[in-house]
């Protein structure tokens, strides 16, 4: 195959050669023709320019005339027609091509112009293939979180219209009507942010601030939720200041703190610390004596509309995206974030970022 790879290019070499020694004899036999029949003979130097000229024009002529040829014309549409119908497939929404038939009649040559644009197709191909599969996925995710608070709130509805009712199955029935309605509004929300955070328009409105009092402050803020669980918060809290988009890394910490709250159990601990690393970085860790996860969890918790354990997620109204929108502040941040965690034994979360 190297060697059929080396002889191909050096025959048409050869050929080139021969097709310009061809001209160039026809050139110099049609003058001497010519200039016997006007018994006329020009300088040498003259003469020679002619022969030239017009041997590159007999060459170019048989060049126009060889790539005319019906053989020539269907080699080039044998892999032009495939390579034009895989584009039209692409564009009308189907990226299962495969020009791998095409690619190897070129016998690994991948300096040739054919070859080239092959594999690019195919990498094309590919790539809108996995954005397509990605995009279906997306919808099947929100049109199954978006169908669950729906179902829940028309079938309460309904009951509602019977008369026979007490006062406090009404409460209830409204109670979690006004509940599902919640739950769609965060996941609206959820969406709006993630499609603006993922914005080529978004720009960070950084400006410097107290760290320590920004988790101080949402700690706070959420007292309701770990006072009525009993969870005990130990915090260590050093003063810090980082440059960050603040509206932004609130919702980091809201999300963190609201799903360590989530899953730790009554009488449970959450540990929260900030302090400064010997290279300068900043560190939050959140500590939690929850009910932790496996390995194959940890793979994919910053997924979207991931759930680890979907029966207690859905019971506390989660969507699956409070971690991918952590994710995408810290990455727009140049920040890092790790999670460890165990089943029954908790989960440790440590997020990495730049002072300045």
């Amino acid at each position: 195959m190297k060697l059929r790879r080396y002889v191909k290019p050096l025959l048409g070499m050869l050929s080139v050669t021969f097709s310009l020694m061809l001209g160039w004899s026809c050139a110099y036999w049609l003058t001497s023709i010519f200039y016997e029949a006007i018994q006329y003979h020009p300088h040498e130097l003259t003469n020679q320019l002619i022969n030239s000229i017009l041997g590159f024009f007999l060459f170019g002529c048989s060049i126009f005339f060889v790539t005319r040829i019906k053989l020539v014309k269907e080699r080039q549409e044998k892999f032009l027609h495939p390579m034009i119908h895989a584009m039209k497939m692409m564009a009308e929404g189907n990226f299962n091509i495969d020009l791998s038939y095409y690619r190897n009649q070129f016998y690994g040559r991948d300096d040739h112009p054919y070859y080239k644009i092959i594999e690019s197709i195919n990498h094309m191909a590919d790539k809108l293939g996995k954005m397509e599969e990605m995009r279906q996925e997306f919808i099947s995710n929100v049109s199954h979180e978006i169908q669950s608070p729906l179902t829940s709130i028309s079938g309460f509805a309904h009951a509602l219209k019977k008369e026979d009712l007490s006062l406090q199955e009404r409460k209830r029935y409204l109670e979690i009507i006004e509940m599902e309605s919640i739950r769609l509004s965060k996941l609206s929300k959820n969406l709006l942010r993630l499609t603006s955070l993922e914005s080529d328009d978004l720009t960070l409105k950084r400006k410097s601030y107290r760290l320590d009092q920004q988790l101080r402050r949402i700690i706070l803020a959420n007292e309701p939720q770990w006072a009525e669980k009993e969870i005990e918060m130990d915090i260590a809290l050093e003063s810090l200041t980082i440059t960050a988009d603040e509206e932004l890394m609130d919702q980091v910490w809201i999300n963190l703190i609201h799903n360590s709250i989530k899953f730790t159990p009554k009488a449970g601990t959450i540990t929260v610390t900030a302090d400064q690393t010997a290279n300068g970085q900043l560190m939050v860790k959140i500590n939690d004596t929850g009910i932790g996860m496996n390995k194959d969890s940890l793979m994919h918790i910053f997924e979207r509309f991931y759930k680890a354990d979907k029966s207690r997620t859905r019971d506390a109204g989660g969507s699956g995206l409070g971690l991918s929108i952590v994710k995408k502040i810290i990455d727009l941040h140049k920040g890092q974030i790790q999670v460890k965690s165990e089943l029954e034994k908790g989960t440790e979360i440590v997020i990495t970022l730049e002072q300045f």
